[in-house]
């Protein structure tokens, strides 16, 4: 082999080196603005994962096995869709949801739109300290002195924390969300009857090849009941004001919007794994024991002790108090963000007290008033739970309409209004969410 060819082969290799340090430059790159604008999607889409929620996952599995589970696909493409709208509208206008009703509507609809919000909100809250109050308990903490601490907590976290820091400490909560997944995974279900039931399972069930594995739907009241609560209990009003206040915030301009939607893609798949893992868990457990009443989500972490063991238990339980606390800390500043935009208050949580008194008396108020009313004695917890979720079911049709119609004036989008094909898929899922919250009224209504 002579020095030509020795060198010629050096040259290739030094090429390929070159070529590679490239692409990994690129994708350095790529990740880097990615991470400069991910934040707001994921932490809304988990933020939903709370107490109330985590109770209705628990309910589902517990009642119905792994045969719900075909309708987390489509409840995270709904999820996807309704907040897509609005990230997008807060790119392209640079307002959030409220300051836009108020403009394109008028104060007066704005005016009874924020008053509901905030009676609804305030309900989420209750159920949030609840969550707390029921998590702490199962550690023999009771709840005069744990909700006080998480109140305390919350409030201090957000006003003295900027936007930028506040984002940092909500991802790193999600991740805690992971136990739920170690809990699903000691439980030790049927995996691949779990992945199966996945599918659209009213339609395989009629193949016979399939039978055995795929679990059929009742159609029952109490299944339609559950199939509405879950969607209710997913996608709810505030979640859609609160990102496009995230959005605005950390203004994110249309530049950064594919990194935006990516942002809120993640955040819907990553929502609704964790809604599966959460069923999963309960459906391979109480579920094949029996045991399908339950009476909140401390209940469900009870009773898992004994069938999957301690550390199932003790995981579920941690997983609680973490989305309890999470959403005790997000809701509150999803209703100032919004009551303030709409009405015209100085609003953010990068600007002093002095800045923006309304804002943060505002917050305070919310966690005041509603760590004091959990600490009654003989508070309803399960109960506050269960109309927090009707209360979020009442209103979330209407917020609906006001997104589809603010997307699809180009007057404010330009170029970015919905496109037919989105427009058909938000309309459609949309109604079906109307419908089944609907149903999941009247059905409370009625007791």
């Amino acid at each position: 082999m002579n020095w030509t060819t020795i060198a010629a082969r050096m040259q290739r290799i030094s090429d390929h080196s070159n070529a590679w340090r490239q692409r990994v430059r690129r994708v350095r790159r790529r990740l880097v603005l990615f991470l400069a604008v991910v934040g707001p999607g994921v932490i809304t889409s988990n933020a939903n994962n709370e107490s109330g929620g985590i109770y209705t996952y628990s309910l589902a599995g517990a009642q119905f096995g792994y045969a719900v589970l075909w309708i987390l696909v489509p409840m995270g493409i709904a999820l996807y869709v309704t907040e897509e709208m609005c990230a997008r509208m807060g790119t392209v206008t640079g307002k959030g949801l409220s300051d836009l009703i108020r403009e394109e509507f008028g104060f007066r609809v704005t005016f009874f739109l924020m008053a509901a919000l905030l009676v609804v909100n305030f309900g989420n809250v209750l159920a949030e300290f609840a969550g707390v109050a029921s998590a702490m308990e199962l550690w023999g903490v009771s709840k005069y002195i744990s909700v006080p601490v998480a109140a305390v907590l919350v409030w201090v976290l957000v006003l003295q924390g900027t936007s930028r820091w506040l984002e940092k400490i909500f991802m790193a909560v999600c991740l805690v969300y992971l136990t739920y997944i170690a809990s699903a995974v000691l439980a030790k279900p049927q995996w691949l009857v779990a992945v199966l039931n996945l599918l659209p399972t009213p339609a395989l069930h009629w193949i016979p090849q399939l039978k055995p594995w795929v679990k059929a739907p009742e159609f029952s009241t109490a299944y339609l009941l559950i199939v509405a609560g879950l969607l209710g209990a997913t996608i709810a009003p505030w979640q859609h004001f609160y990102l496009q206040a995230a959005v605005v915030e950390k203004r994110v301009g249309p530049r950064q919007w594919r990194k935006t939607r990516t942002d809120v893609m993640v955040g819907s798949i990553t929502a609704s794994v964790i809604v599966f893992f959460i069923i999963v868990c309960t459906a391979a457990t109480l579920h094949v024991a029996g045991q399908r009443n339950i009476a909140d989500a401390g209940d469900a972490a009870k009773a898992l002790e004994p069938l999957a063991g301690r550390w199932a238990s003790l995981l579920f339980g941690l997983g609680l108090l973490n989305a309890s606390l999470f959403a005790a800390s997000i809701l509150p500043l999803s209703t100032c963000y919004a009551i303030c935009e709409g009405l015209g208050f100085e609003s953010g949580v990068d600007r002093k007290f002095r800045e923006a008194p309304i804002f943060y008396w505002l917050y305070t108020g919310l966690i005041v008033v509603g760590a004091l009313t959990i600490l009654i004695p003989g508070a309803p917890l399960v109960r506050i739970a269960v109309l927090s979720q009707v209360a979020n079911g009442i209103l979330l049709p209407f917020v609906l309409i006001f997104v589809l119609m603010l997307a699809n004036r180009r007057d404010l989008m330009g170029e970015q209004v919905n496109s037919r094909t989105f427009n058909a898929v938000a309309w459609v899922t949309s109604v079906a969410l109307i419908a089944l919250t609907l149903v999941l009224v009247y059905a409370a209504i009625r007791g």
